[in-house]
């Protein structure tokens, strides 16, 4: 029926040496690299840590209560109100002086012992400020002389600049009140 001479000559025709090769259909992404520069499969050298921060003394003693009359009498008679206080500026405005006065409060009724939620903050503070870990530990110090430590606190804030009657976001908002800022522009363009 068919004969093996057509069939030869007709594969020689379409096998042709010039045909184009086939295409390429995927898309490129990124940016094209030179093959003149090399490539490095190293991982960068690890950069040496920074050194620490020196620590610094308390600006206040501990048993500086009366420096500050009116802090004393607060602490004394509403630990809760203090305890906000410095926890939201600690916190730097996460949380408010209600929600930690709150809590600060419930684990007193709750426990007896609302000590162990404020050295939290005690030692938070202290790593934000490099501050000494002095006369003992965080834990101890709100432990036994609570009052004292809390009273500490918010002088060492309060030396710092904080106004602690208005929180954390008063006191960015007082920050930014001298800085001028660019006029926003309103809208798109107009005819």
């Amino acid at each position: 029926m068919y004969s093996s001479n057509s069939n030869s000559t007709d594969y020689q025709k379409f096998s042709d040496a010039t045909a184009s090769p086939p295409r390429d259909y995927t898309t490129p992404t990124g940016i094209p690299v030179s093959s003149t520069q090399p490539y490095y499969s190293e991982k960068p050298e690890p950069r040496a840590p920074l050194p620490p921060k020196p620590q610094v003394p308390w600006s206040t003693g501990l048993c500086g209560c009366f420096s500050d009359v009116r802090n004393c009498c607060l602490t004394f008679w509403c630990p809760c109100i203090t305890f906000g206080r410095i926890s939201e500026i600690v916190d730097k405005g996460s949380s408010s002086c209600i929600q930690n006065g709150s809590l600060y409060t419930l684990i007193a009724c709750v426990t007896g012992c609302p000590c162990f939620y404020s050295c939290f903050y005690r030692s938070k503070m202290r790593q934000q400020y490099s501050l000494h870990e002095s006369p003992c530990c965080d834990c101890l110090l709100h432990c036994f002389c609570e009052s004292c430590a809390l009273c500490q606190e918010y002088r060492e804030l309060k030396n710092r600049g904080f106004d602690m009657t208005i929180g954390w976001h008063g006191n960015v908002e007082r920050q930014n009140r001298g800085i001028a800022m660019a006029p926003i522009v309103e809208g798109g363009m107009f005819r």
